[in-house]
């Protein structure tokens, strides 16, 4: 099948094809005489493993590895599983991590509404003025920013 083909089935684009041979997920296809990949019928099933994995929170490197050794013959499952066992020890400290930063801005918040309450309409309240010293940060992905690792915020 054309790229066009298995991009439409996958929802993926022509490009992300691209993209994932080049990183080695999928083999390069032959070429028609016109000069079109013509992927064989299994890479929609690797493909479509590649988006469950991906989902599972893989990265595509991951996946390059592990699939890689497939292709070589090898076994990776408990290469497989030991990504996966990394992964949930990640989750669960940025859940902790996320849990601080909560509670954190619960407070904040409430000390800002007690501020908000004694400030006259039209007067600034200074609120990013009032926050504390020593909050942990977090970036979006949960963990602690490389600033309060460095100084043992944790």
């Amino acid at each position: 099948m054309q790229s066009g083909e298995l991009a439409r089935l996958t929802g993926l684009s022509t490009d992300a094809l691209r993209h994932y041979e080049r990183l080695g997920l999928l083999r390069k296809p032959p070429r028609t005489r016109g000069n079109y990949r013509d992927y064989p019928p299994q890479a929609l099933q690797r493909v479509r493993l590649i988006q469950r994995a991906l989902s599972a929170g893989f990265s595509l490197a991951e996946l390059a590895t592990i699939l890689r050794m497939r292709d070589r013959g090898e076994i990776p499952c408990h290469k497989a599983r030991a990504m996966a066992q990394v992964k949930l020890q990640q989750i669960k400290q940025q859940i902790k991590q996320l849990l601080v930063m909560r509670k954190q801005l619960e407070g904040i918040l409430e000390d800002w509404d007690s501020r908000l309450a004694g400030t006259r309409n039209g007067a600034p309240a200074r609120l990013l003025e009032a926050l504390p010293n020593g909050l942990k940060r977090v970036d979006l992905a949960g963990r602690l920013t490389p600033r309060d690792r460095k100084e043992g915020n944790r």
